[in-house]
């Protein structure tokens, strides 16, 4: 059953980007052949492949194989939101003051989340990409919302999770990880939601049935899932040149 488990949230893991919801100010409504649509700012053709722009600029982007996209419509900007209508911001935030910087050898901290990682079936890298957005490493961070340590845990889910102190690199990794794990069975391993519901809580997940429309909660999600993506290409590739090169010391 462990087995099975790790083999479907790798899979949900590595095509959660296609639920990724995009900015308000989006200008292109994208279709899917699988028929799933999102929004983004625009789009280009790379290499036989198309990014659809999550923002105005070109960092922030998604890439899909081309034959995997239906259609493209333009949309108008959208009205400006009234003010009643302003959605409240998430109880998370996610730009951490800090208190006294505590910061981790590299080794220390990917062997905290190995080990973490391991024991809820979630990937090495996605818990460090989750850190990197929480605390950038530094294990008394502290958010203006009361979150605390390396994956930023409010008191009350670390009582419920049994984390006696969060600054405590270990047990707030532990931590983490067992409420991202958690969230990730609670959302049918769907990535792009459980991270909204880390960042913004399950009520404002469950309320909007999907990623909150929190500009803060929507950069999150975004920023997880792209240091995500980066750190398991840069990982395949360092695979490719060890067996490459494994294969030439062979003849």
């Amino acid at each position: 059953m462990d087995n099975l488990k790790a083999i479907l949230r790798r899979a949900a893991i590595h095509t959660a980007f296609a639920f990724l919801p995009l900015a308000v100010q989006a200008a292109e409504r994208v279709t899917l052949r699988n028929g799933f649509e999102m929004r983004c700012d625009h789009h280009a053709e790379v290499e036989g492949r198309t990014r659809l722009y999550l923002s105005l600029g070109e960092d922030s982007y998604i890439e899909f194989p081309t034959d995997e996209i239906a259609a493209f419509e333009a949309l108008p900007d959208p009205p400006p939101a009234k003010p009643e209508e302003t959605p409240a911001p998430p109880p998370i935030a996610s730009s951490p003051a800090i208190k006294k910087d505590s910061k981790l050898s590299e080794a220390d901290l990917r062997e905290m989340l190995a080990k973490a990682g391991q024991a809820h079936n979630l990937d090495v890298d996605l818990l460090a990409s989750l850190v990197k957005a929480e605390s950038n490493g530094n294990a008394r961070a502290v958010s203006h919302a009361g979150a605390q340590g390396l994956m930023q845990l409010m008191p009350a889910t670390a009582r419920d999770l049994g984390v006696a102190d969060s600054f405590k690199p270990e047990e707030n990794v532990r931590g983490g990880a067992s409420y991202l794990d958690w969230l990730l069975t609670r959302y049918h391993e769907n990535l792009a939601k459980a991270l909204a519901a880390y960042n913004a809580g399950p009520a404002a997940v469950d309320k909007y049935h999907g990623i909150p429309p929190y500009h803060e909660t929507q950069v999150y999600v975004a920023r997880v899932i792209h240091e995500f993506n980066q750190r398991v290409a840069a990982r395949e590739r360092l695979a490719k040149r060890a067996l490459a090169s494994a294969t030439g010391s062979g003849q």
